[in-house]
């Protein structure tokens, strides 16, 4: 564990997943310290980049196609062809992997035109790479607005009892966005806890306009609030992407019980040969071999194992929807 880090630390950022936009005065009197002392807790850990709260644009609110690209380089050129990826509009996050020969990435399209052009025109084209394996997003199994905070916390149940915000309604219609909701979701992408006067000023908007817009993205499915942060906050560091083959048949439960790990921060079903993909969260090697020989090892029907630990991330928590998405729905 990094000593800078302590449990006020961790109790802080728990109440920030429950709810990322909670008043600070409403944590303190949960966490039982003044205000002030949560302000200054939250501005040195924000500025050191251990936490961050994020607005991020679900994937799930526009009709557009979710792939996991696995571009091989070589190891010259993996850096600036990730680089290059990381300046998309359309890339999530993008990262360095397999000894930096290989680049990882999540990248939203916006539709099977826009798929098809980038997997069999633009990258297979591009100088160094030789090679690219995707990987549709099928299913999601736990991630979005399903943290891994969530499963760490040191909260008890009668603080996160107190601390979580009422429901929103949920009211699914078309995500109909325009350039003034563009720039509200770029500035909460920047800063998820930016209040309503700062919104105003970033958008052109009034207040209570930037207030009422951000509850109708949030009711419609569109925006959700996350952290970004330094695993070491809770004892985890090395981040390895696992990829396994599953039996047809097996899948869904294989899925739901990967879902369920402490280690996992994320998991979904995809299509080509490797069908299963999860972002594991470790403390270290160690603790990855454990994982892997034993809640790995008893998942039904894994005919097929492939790691790949994360040695740099070169881009993540990106979520606002491309021009072309907008022109789409708008």
């Amino acid at each position: 564990m990094d000593s800078d880090y302590d449990d006020l630390d961790r109790q802080l950022v728990h109440a920030l997943q429950i709810d990322p936009r909670a008043p600070f005065s409403t944590i303190a009197e949960v966490l039982g310290v003044s205000d002030r002392t949560v302000a200054r807790r939250y501005a040195r850990l924000r500025s050191i980049g251990a936490v961050r709260v994020i607005g991020t644009v679900s994937e799930t609110a526009f009709d557009a196609v979710e792939w996991f690209l696995r571009v091989r380089c070589a190891p010259s050129a993996a850096g600036s062809v990730a680089e290059a990826l990381a300046r998309r509009s359309d890339t999530t996050w993008v990262s360095l992997t397999s000894g930096g020969t290989e680049i990882t990435c999540a990248i939203r399209l916006e539709n099977d035109a826009d798929s098809e052009a980038l997997l069999l025109a633009k990258l297979p084209h591009t100088p160094r790479v030789e090679g690219v394996t995707a990987h549709s997003v099928l299913h999601s199994f736990y991630g979005g607005p399903d943290s891994l905070i969530a499963k760490l916390g040191t909260l008890d149940d009668a603080a996160v009892a107190r601390l979580k915000p009422p429901p929103l309604p949920f009211r699914p219609s078309p995500a109909a966005l325009d350039d003034g909701d563009r720039d509200l979701l770029a500035a909460l992408a920047a800063d998820g806890r930016a209040g309503f006067e700062q919104l105003a000023a970033a958008t052109g908007r009034s207040p209570s306009t930037v207030r009422r817009r951000v509850t109708e993205l949030r009711e419609r499915g569109v925006l959700y609030f996350d952290l970004d942060i330094d695993w070491r906050l809770f004892g985890r560091g090395a981040r390895t992407l696992l990829w396994l083959s599953v039996a047809p048949a097996s899948l869904e439960a294989a899925g739901k019980a990967l879902a369920a790990h402490p280690e996992v921060a994320y998991a979904a079903a995809t299509t080509g040969p490797n069908n299963l993909y999860a972002t594991v969260v470790c403390a270290n090697q160690h603790e990855l071999y454990r994982y892997l020989t034993s809640r790995v090892a008893v998942l039904p029907d894994v005919t097929r194992m492939e790691t790949a630990p994360v040695i740099r991330t070169v881009k993540q928590a990106a979520s606002r929807p491309s021009q072309g998405m907008v022109a789409a729905r708008g």
